[in-house]
């Protein structure tokens, strides 16, 4: 592949999984700024490792299996860990939302979803948001994540439990 089909391909592949990429980014960094950092250096990745794309998966798994290394090595290293330090010291308890399986399809976008989901365990909160709200299958996840379909599925039922218990508890409590 020459120069030139190098460029139109990254160029075609950022416009048709930018917007998804930085979503998916930002579930994992939840910070606008950084999860664009992160799928720049996805891209950048991309772009240098075009030549060696054997097309077993598809191009979009590809990207998000890069995508998700990218902010699980963020999310290991020093400086994040010193901005969570002081987040944790600066924050207080966020509220939590209604509704489970619905609420989650059709609310992600409000605050309060949000913090919802983000308040549960990564493993569980990668398999919400790539199933729900990136609308990938069981198949597709276990790909990208690197996992067996069936801990997909456990992992996706067991998100459900703590979302629910978490919204009953929260409705309970009269918010």
């Amino acid at each position: 592949m020459d120069k030139t089909e190098k460029d139109f391909l990254l160029e075609t592949i950022m416009v048709d999984y930018g917007n998804e990429l930085v979503r998916l980014a930002y579930s994992y960094v939840q910070d606008a700024e950084i999860a664009k950092d992160m799928v720049q250096n996805t891209f950048i990745k991309c772009y240098k490792n075009l030549d060696s794309f054997r097309n077993d998966a598809q191009i979009k798994t590809w990207l998000y299996r890069i995508a998700i290394n990218e902010c699980k090595d963020y999310l290991k290293s020093w400086n994040y860990r010193m901005v969570q330090v002081k987040s944790l010291i600066n924050e207080t308890a966020k509220s939590i939302s209604p509704s489970v399986e619905k609420t989650v399809m059709d609310k992600y976008k409000s605050e309060e979803m949000k913090d919802t989901i983000f308040s549960i365990p990564k493993v569980y909160r990668e398999v919400v948001f790539l199933y729900y709200y990136d609308s990938l299958n069981s198949e597709e996840i276990a790909t990208v994540l690197d996992i067996s379909v069936n801990t997909v599925k456990t992992r996706l039922r067991r998100a459900k439990q703590k979302l629910q218990l978490m919204i009953k508890e929260e409705e309970f409590n009269g918010r």
